[in-house]
């Protein structure tokens, strides 16, 4: 029998002084309190109550075990309560993960009105290109964008994430515009330093996957900083539309080989698996969901 079903039995004993009630109050047999009484003394090895046929009574050392017992007993109702209190209404600290550009340009200009809706939670936001291991570190939720593979994390997907090539007409204008991903390798390219060439994904009129290896003037681990040198007709890049969307539409940069561009990516919400998803993460991710529709409106005239 488990210590806090014995303990419970005997704190009920003591405070009626009676198996009986005790049993009532319990909704147990008498028998069976008895035996859990008596198990609890033989563990601790001493005498708690003192019975005869007339009397019920608490030992000294039965006095002072109960008094310690009745407020293990009280803080443990307490924490059941809190913990009730939680699961009843989103509220508590929420530590959210975001890649650094994405978090800035579109995650923080929403979060006045989830932090208006749900006032009684404590938003804690780490903007990060790294990969966060949300376990190891304590976090709830990640955003996330690209292609997720096998892993213990739930991923909720919300929206696509188109990527393009894309380079200014000054660029284009000097060195011609690629006509094949293959051709890639005789421009100049500006690269994530810290992803693989892998990450420009093309597939042919075959539908066969080209990585094309690229190379270029510069490599950097800032997407927002690689949109300004291809603004500033440096070289072609591979960017999602969320940083690229606006200067598309203005004809500030010209996007290439859309057609050999896979549409397999999509931003996720990323979190541990549970059994039972707290309320503020869930009602995070359904405030993501209506804020990152599909299609997303940074795609709006990218056609």
């Amino acid at each position: 029998m488990d210590r806090l079903t014995l303990l419970k039995s005997f704190i009920t004993v003591a405070d009626l002084a009676s198996f009986s009630q005790a049993a009532q109050r319990l909704g147990l047999s008498k028998s069976l309190v008895s035996r859990h009484v008596s198990g609890l003394e033989a563990e601790l090895g001493v005498l708690l109550l003192t019975r005869t046929t007339r009397r019920l009574a608490l030992t000294e050392a039965g006095r002072a075990y109960a008094e310690r017992c009745q407020r293990i007993l009280a803080d443990l109702e307490e924490a059941d309560q809190a913990i009730g209190n939680l699961q009843a209404a989103p509220r508590g600290r929420l530590k959210v993960t975001a890649p650094m550009s994405f978090g800035a340009l579109h995650l923080a200009p929403v979060l006045p009105a989830f932090t208006e809706r749900y006032p009684d939670i404590q938003l804690d936001l780490a903007l990060s290109d790294r990969m966060v291991d949300l376990i190891e570190e304590g976090f709830d939720l990640a955003l996330r964008a690209g292609r997720m593979g096998d892993s213990s994390l739930i991923a909720k997907r919300l929206c696509p994430i188109r990527r393009l090539a894309c380079a200014s007409p000054a660029y284009l204008e000097k060195h011609g515009a690629p006509a094949s991903p293959a051709d890639l390798s005789s421009h100049l390219c500006l690269s994530h330093s810290e992803l693989a060439v892998s990450e420009w994904r093309f597939i042919d009129a075959q539908q066969r996957l080209q990585t094309p290896e690229v190379r270029g003037p510069v490599r950097i681990n800032n997407g927002e900083a690689m949109r300004h040198l291809a603004l500033a007709g440096v070289g072609i890049v591979y960017l999602p539309t969320f940083f690229i969307g606006p200067d598309i539409r203005a004809g500030r940069l010209i996007s290439l080989l859309e057609s050999f561009i896979p549409q397999d990516s999509a931003l996720y919400a990323v979190y541990p698996h549970a059994r039972h998803l707290s309320p503020k993460v869930r009602v995070f991710v359904d405030f993501l969901a209506q804020s990152f529709p599909s299609p997303p409106y940074w795609d709006e005239g990218l056609g």
